[in-house]
């Protein structure tokens, strides 16, 4: 078989692999295209560019939601308005 071919067959089992759990694979599969591509470009390291194109992209996932999640209860305790603690004492 060629060197694509194993490469393709590699991908390909990454991506059934990680299909199967798709809720922790937020920002790995695009990750992976992406740092796969890279490290064929490189020159012959597409897997390890893959592997390392999916951790930064799950990273990168994780960092968005959090920030996400952070504006919406900054939104929700903006329009919740200022709670009994901070009324003036009479």
């Amino acid at each position: 078989m060629t060197p694509i071919r194993h490469t393709f067959i590699a991908a390909l089992a990454a991506a059934c692999a990680l299909a199967a759990a798709p809720a922790q694979a937020k920002g790995c599969i695009k990750g992976a295209v992406v740092g796969g591509v890279a490290g064929h470009v490189a020159g012959r390291h597409a897997v390890a560019g893959a592997v390392v194109g999916c951790a930064v992209g799950h990273h990168l996932a994780a960092k968005k939601e959090r920030e996400e999640r952070e504006e919406r209860a900054a939104a929700r305790a903006a329009a919740a308005g200022p709670g009994p603690a901070s009324s003036p004492r009479p």
